[in-house]
């Protein structure tokens, strides 16, 4: 059974580079968002076993979707642009597993992330 995926980001060219990038190593993104609500709605639909967010939503911080959905989904994984460094203690004190620079998002990073 392959890994249930769904993406949040507010780039629409992200998440089709995304989706082919990761559908490729084998993960099945199930669906996409562009903001926390359309997240929380997908979240709910298609139950995906994990969630990629983005830490800026065009406005909306990702730290509020991933606390949003932390119920729903059961990993959520914050990506960004962005160094860890620059959010070290948030993405710690968030529900969200971890963290992925979008410049190293592969099937395989989001698997060792996982554990799995």
């Amino acid at each position: 059974m392959s890994m249930r995926c769904l993406i949040v980001d507010d780039s629409a060219r992200f998440l089709e580079a995304a989706r082919a990038l990761l559908e490729r190593g084998g993960v099945r993104v199930v669906g996409v968002a562009s903001t926390g609500a359309e997240a929380v709605e997908r979240a709910h639909d298609l139950v995906p076993d994990v969630a990629l967010v983005d830490l800026d939503l065009d406005g909306e911080s990702g730290l509020d979707v991933v606390v949003r959905l932390a119920g729903t989904v059961p990993s959520v994984i914050l990506i960004s642009t962005h160094s860890l460094e620059d959010f070290q203690e948030l993405v710690a004190a968030s529900p969200a597993l971890g963290f992925l620079h979008k410049s190293a998002l592969s099937a395989r990073a989001l698997r060792d992330l996982l554990g799995c």
